[in-house]
């Protein structure tokens, strides 16, 4: 078991999403940044899809009550394990009683928590991510209590050695492609599109992220259409949103982009004034 002594700024349980329900209206969620947390599953020996704390900006204090192994992996939030800084990136032994922490915020945003054998939250439509009116919490709260497995030995088996690359953390480069309703842009907005380095507004989170530059827009709405993570739409008013792993699936904006998986794995670790620029691929 896990006991939260804090919650951080933002801290929900996440796997990689809740498919073949968006008939229903039921979005994917899941993780914002699947590489990372992909990552921290394997280097514990997990399923890639077994469920992680995903945590936003500030991490959480977390008090262990069993052995377990575990990893942290995405951003640099400073973990520390009984005061003692860790990196990310390694599995790492904690004993009963043992502390994980974070400090301050050094790079990127989210970061992710994997332990052995994952978190063992409730499955709701074949998923354990966290998303309100779907499960009965949609974030990790003070003084919850997360059930793990126990750890039965205390030896590290040696595998081969990993490279882990994170420089996709800084990258501001958008990979994307066109969307549905890109070519009915004019010559002028696209160039705009293309050309322009966008600055991520205040309004940014699980479900969407909002660009502050404007793109001149005179098209018409569209009828209500399939939307994924990833869609791009373009308002009335010229604003580019962003949709993201808790979007709605279906909206009525033109979608004049989709980012690759690549690209919403990075777009995830950005926040509040970071700029970013769409290469068309």
């Amino acid at each position: 078991m896990v006991k939260v002594l804090a919650s951080g700024f933002y801290t929900s349980i996440q796997d990689l999403g809740r498919f073949n329900f968006l008939e229903y209206g039921v979005p994917y969620s899941g993780v914002m940044d699947a590489k990372a947390a992909v990552l921290a599953n394997l280097l514990v020996g997990n399923n890639e899809n077994a469920a992680v704390l995903e945590i936003t900006m500030t991490g959480p204090k977390l008090q262990f009550l069993c052995d377990t192994l575990i990893c942290v992996t995405g951003a640099d939030l400073e973990a520390k394990l009984n005061n003692l800084e860790i990196k990310n990136n390694n599995a790492i032994i904690v004993k009963k009683d043992d502390i994980l922490s974070f400090g301050r915020l050094k790079k990127g945003f989210r970061a992710y928590i994997s332990v052995l054998g994952g978190f063992k939250t409730p499955i709701v439509m074949n998923s354990r991510s966290m998303f309100a009116a779907i499960t009965d919490q949609n974030s990790v709260n003070k003084r919850d209590t997360l059930q793990i497995e126990e750890l039965k030995t205390t030896e590290l088996r040696s595998n081969a050695s990993l490279v882990v690359k994170d420089d996709y953390l800084k990258n501001s480069t958008i990979t994307v492609q066109k969307g549905p309703e890109y070519d009915k842009l004019s010559d002028f907005q696209q160039k705009k599109l293309n050309s322009t380095t966008f600055t991520v507004s205040k309004n940014n989170s699980r479900m969407a992220y909002q660009l502050t530059e404007l793109l001149p827009n005179s098209l018409e709405p569209i009828i209500t259409s399939v939307v994924l993570p990833g869609t791009v739409q373009l308002t009335p008013s010229g604003q580019l949103i962003i949709l993201m792993k808790d979007c709605q699936t279906t909206g009525g904006y033109p979608r004049v982009l989709q980012l690759s998986n690549a690209a919403i794995n990075t777009l995830a670790q950005k926040f509040t004034g970071d700029k970013i620029a769409f290469e068309v691929i």
